[in-house]
């Protein structure tokens, strides 16, 4: 089997523990080669995580015949440039979350990766955990009979970088306020368990006053199967919480999105935990499953084509309410 060259483009945090080392150390994979717009950058991340190859620019980077795919670890506002170069270059290429600042933009990238026949897939790798696999087994199983609602809880405090103006605060740079950061995850996992979400109302506000966007959100919404959801997020909270309830015709699964506690269901019969063990390069086995998708024996369950969902409701999050982020300054 072809051992899969990997160029990565950008060096920040998420790159260090997350993603980065995983490019190596899934099975017939290896991180090939960086590129920084800081090119001292580049050239350290290089140096401390043994990567061969340094660039000075993507252009460079995209013309190595060797790469076989490019993981685009950039804020969201340079995903569609950078997304478009690798199509044009014939570089399928793995894109952070998410994946574009707006709903156009993304449309735009599928187009684009299409239109020159070219794969895309997206940084939303809970799809590939142990833990969010036990908890679609345990649906599947009809463990707490049909799903009849959703709801996901969100809570934190706001930290010192988003007080000092960090581009998740952004909505030029990242899309929206912290939603866009963090929500789309559950979001996401969500459309994984539940299918497509069709219709979303919601309310948003800002009661920190710490930046611009939204800080407070309260979100109904309803999938295409007759399942219905809600959820709250507040990131200036005084108390941390991180919730995901599905409830059945039978009973309960409750588990944390973020965290790495247990999964626990609650029926008639009692209650059941199950622990489920999380990697400590926690998108490697997504990344995993994207090399087995370009070795043509597996398929990567986060795509392009299923972010796209998970962008129209952060849309019609957007779009539902009269609060105004100035989300696309």
């Amino acid at each position: 089997m072809k051992t899969i060259h990997w160029g990565m483009i950008g060096t920040g945090s998420v790159t260090e523990v997350k993603s980065g080392p995983a490019l190596s150390k899934a099975e017939h994979s290896t991180l090939y080669a960086v590129t920084n717009r800081t090119l001292a950058k580049a050239q350290d991340y290089a140096k401390r995580h043994g990567v061969p190859k340094v660039y000075d620019s993507v252009e460079t980077l995209l013309a190595d015949p060797q790469i076989d795919i490019v993981y685009i670890a950039t804020p969201p506002n340079a995903h569609k440039e950078l997304a478009k170069q690798c199509a044009i270059a014939g570089k399928p290429c793995y894109i952070e979350k998410p994946l574009g600042l707006h709903l156009a933009e993304c449309q735009d990238i599928q187009k684009t990766l299409r239109a020159h026949g070219t794969k895309g897939f997206v940084a939303y790798y809970r799809r590939r955990l142990p833990r969010f696999l036990k908890v679609k087994e345990l649906m599947d199983q009809q463990a707490i009979g049909d799903v009849r609602y959703v709801h996901v809880s969100f809570s934190r405090a706001t930290t010192d970088a988003e007080k000092s103006d960090s581009w998740r605060v952004q909505p030029a740079v990242s899309g929206g306020g912290i939603f866009m950061d963090i929500a789309v995850h559950q979001l996401d996992i969500l459309n994984f368990f539940c299918g497509r979400i069709n219709q979303v109302k919601s309310i948003l506000g800002n009661q920190g006053h710490f930046y611009e966007p939204e800080d407070m959100l309260n979100i109904c919404f309803s999938f295409e199967t007759g399942i219905q959801g809600s959820g709250d997020w507040c990131f200036t909270a005084g108390v941390a919480k991180d919730l995901i309830e599905i409830v059945g015709s039978k009973g309960r699964i409750s588990l944390e999105c973020f965290g790495t506690g247990v999964v626990v269901v609650e029926t008639a019969a009692g209650v059941k935990e199950y622990l489920e063990p999380t990697p400590v390069h926690i998108q490697q086995p997504l990344i995993q499953s994207i090399v087995a998708e370009l070795n043509g024996c597996g398929q990567c369950p986060s795509t392009v084509d299923t972010a796209l969902e998970t962008a129209w409701v952060c849309e019609e999050v957007y779009k539902n309410t009269s609060f105004d982020c100035k989300r696309f300054i």
